[in-house]
């Protein structure tokens, strides 16, 4: 059994003229959030082993904040930057397998799409959510979809 967390980012500053999609930064709310959600995980116990991120900066930031509550690296990929529920599910279906609880980040409308893929459940993920995913079985590599149960959504507000 692996435990499979899909985040979206927090929330982002459109009001930052200049910047492209992709270097888009977290507003005021975002920074509050992301911090709060990690410290959130933590005092929850989550064991996560392992944080892949979207190379936004908006994702990226939110990571940042994940990766410094667990004392974990960092690991980017280009291919979870508003990618489909598929694309997701193949990130993660590499996850190396000593990893038991795995976290990507990422975008919507693809983070809930992959939820929807992996678990049969379509659940709107606003953003800084985590979405707390079992899947039956023993490699990332077997991942596929309804391979997952939903757990747990975690929201900002809760």
């Amino acid at each position: 059994m692996k435990t499979l967390l899909l985040a979206r980012h927090a929330k982002s500053d459109w009001g930052m003229h200049g910047y492209s999609d992709h270097d888009r930064p977290l507003n005021a709310r975002g920074r509050r959030d992301a911090p709060a959600m990690a410290r959130r995980l933590v005092v929850e116990g989550v064991a996560l082993d392992r944080i892949v991120s979207s190379t936004a900066t908006r994702a990226r930031s939110t990571a940042d904040e994940y990766a410094a509550a667990f004392g974990l690296a960092l690991t980017e990929e280009p291919r979870l930057y508003a990618a489909s529920a598929r694309t997701i599910l193949q990130v993660a279906s590499g996850l190396p397998d000593e990893c038991a609880v795995g976290m990507l980040v990422g975008h919507n409308p693809g983070m809930s799409d992959a939820v929807g893929e992996l678990t049969g459940e379509f659940v709107e993920l606003p953003t800084c959510a985590v979405v707390e995913c079992e899947v039956d079985v023993d490699l990332w590599a077997e991942l596929t979809e309804g391979s997952g149960r939903l757990v747990r959504v975690r929201t900002p507000g809760d």
